[in-house]
């Protein structure tokens, strides 16, 4: 195996081939209109080269864990397959486009956030009306495109139509969680946080469910898979998915600026209300508390308060009881894999994959 599960079976450049192609040909379809909307094409082009790819690759090796033998043996069906897993990548442009507008984001791997991007493009030909907002139009537009081509790239594949019909259904499906998971997320904020349980709802809709079970649920469709796959593909998607996003949780606050591309304690500043917040709030005695109103949300925190915040985070015990939780997760999402219909390759690669989405730094 590869030295990372997502470069197995060279997936990671047959996405990034799939998904330049896809922008090549609609490059044809924007220069009609004109170079005043490139900017849209070149800030897409921007957000989606290179990246974890992991939506696709649990889409891929999810048919390919149920896939029967004429379907993996037919390279027409699987470079069909790796097309329709690669519209995920533009669905996924659409989410961070649109979260980084509703978090006020400054930037997204280390480069500008597309709303930023537009805003910086006005100021500097100094057009009239506010910048900050034509940027934030700019964008939430540039999201709507990404979800239209991830659309369009799905249906256009070859797939024979029981296959593609199936995995639309899963898609369709998946995008509405995923915009309820978003609407949660801003309720939670607007709430000023809650519950674990409501944070831990957030993370099942907002991220777990469409980063991981409902792509496995896609390759499953495709391969025209039973019941009892997509059961044990959301035994593993689910926690994992939680587990995934609670990792994100984590280097929301304590990761390396110079790995994740995000200054440091962003989430803290963008008040976030993710379960390692919600357990810290539980827990927090009365100066505690009060720290915590005071300086989560401030969007002009300083490297000492995030210190502070990091502190109580780790003093409360949230950062362990998070930690621990991760790898409850990641051990019953593995324990799901048991399934013996499951092709012992592809469950060796998605072990490898939970591996590598519980443990990263980045």
């Amino acid at each position: 195996m590869p030295s990372s599960p997502l470069d197995a079976a060279d997936l990671r450049s047959r996405v990034q081939m799939v998904v330049d192609s896809f922008l090549t040909q609609q490059e044809v379809i924007l220069n009609g209109v004109g170079c005043d909307v490139s900017p849209l094409l070149d800030s897409v082009r921007t957000l989606l080269s290179g990246g974890k790819r992991l939506r696709p690759a649990f889409c891929y090796w999810g048919w390919r864990g149920a896939a029967p033998v004429d379907q993996l043996s037919d390279p027409d069906f699987e470079e069909s397959t790796v097309q329709a897993a690669s519209s995920l990548e533009f669905l996924q442009g659409c989410a961070l486009i649109h979260d980084d507008v509703m978090d006020g984001s400054d930037t997204r791997r280390g480069l500008p956030a597309a709303h930023r991007q537009f805003a910086a493009m006005h100021r500097g030909q100094q057009w009239a009306g506010g910048a900050d907002k034509f940027g934030e139009g700019a964008a939430i537009l540039l999201g709507d495109l990404c979800l239209s081509w991830a659309d369009e790239l799905l249906l256009n594949t070859a797939l024979p139509q029981k296959s593609l019909s199936g995995a639309k259904r899963v898609y369709n499906e998946m995008r509405t969680e995923l915009m309820a998971g978003q609407y949660l997320d801003l309720l939670e904020q607007a709430r000023g946080g809650g519950s674990i349980e409501r944070a831990l709802r957030v993370v099942r809709y907002k991220s777990a469910k469409y980063t991981i079970e409902r792509p496995l649920h896609i390759g499953a469709a495709i391969a025209q898979a039973p019941q009892s796959i997509f059961d044990s593909y959301t035994g593993y998607g689910l926690p994992l998915g939680e587990a995934f996003q609670l990792r994100d949780d984590v280097l929301g606050v304590f990761g390396d600026p110079e790995v994740t591309g995000k200054p440091a304690g962003d989430d803290l500043r963008e008040g976030k209300r993710t379960v390692l917040i919600a357990i810290a709030c539980e827990r927090a005695d009365k100066v505690q508390s009060r720290q915590i109103r005071e300086k989560l949300g401030d969007q002009h925190l300083q490297l000492d308060d995030v210190s502070i915040l990091r502190e109580i985070i780790e003093n409360t015990g949230a950062l362990a009881y998070t930690e621990n939780l991760i790898g409850e997760l990641l051990n019953r999402a593995i324990d799901s894999l048991s399934n013996p219909d499951l092709n012992p390759d592809a469950a060796a690669v998605l072990t490898e994959l939970a591996h590598a989405a519980t443990t990263r730094k980045v």
